[in-house]
């Protein structure tokens, strides 16, 4: 059983494209309780990050919820993200993962969020408000 916890308001997933900068206040300012997370690849620049600090250039989906493994995790612990995920995908609810160095966070569409959290009850695990 893990504890999950939902974080506060919407998420945005986004795409800059290759050769592109951040925009300035990317990397600060955090609220309490915010996540941004930034990938970089040759093919672009994806950015998840609370939706009202969404980069203005960038292709964006946003209305995501996010909810994050309570931590920190043992780098060696498997399965986590597997025990989440897999009864999301039994409830057809789709979800986009990722990991820091102390746990792992997923994002689940926001008008799916009541079916999201009821999956993973079921499966034994507790969503924290």
């Amino acid at each position: 059983m893990l504890d999950i916890a939902l974080l506060p308001g919407e998420y945005a997933v986004c795409r800059l494209a290759a050769g592109s900068t951040l925009p300035p206040g990317m990397s600060g300012g955090l609220s309490d309780g915010d996540v941004v997370t930034v990938s970089w690849t040759a093919d672009g620049i994806s950015v998840i990050c609370p939706a009202h600090r969404a980069p203005e250039q960038a292709a964006t989906e946003t209305a995501w919820r996010c909810l994050r493994v309570a931590g920190p995790l043992d780098l060696a612990v498997t399965g986590t993200l597997a025990a989440l995920v897999e009864p999301l995908a039994e409830a057809r609810v789709s979800a986009v993962a990722f990991s820091t160095y102390d746990t792992d966070y997923l994002l689940v569409p926001a008008v799916r969020l009541g079916e999201a959290t009821a999956a993973l009850e079921r499966a034994g695990h507790r969503v924290l408000d």
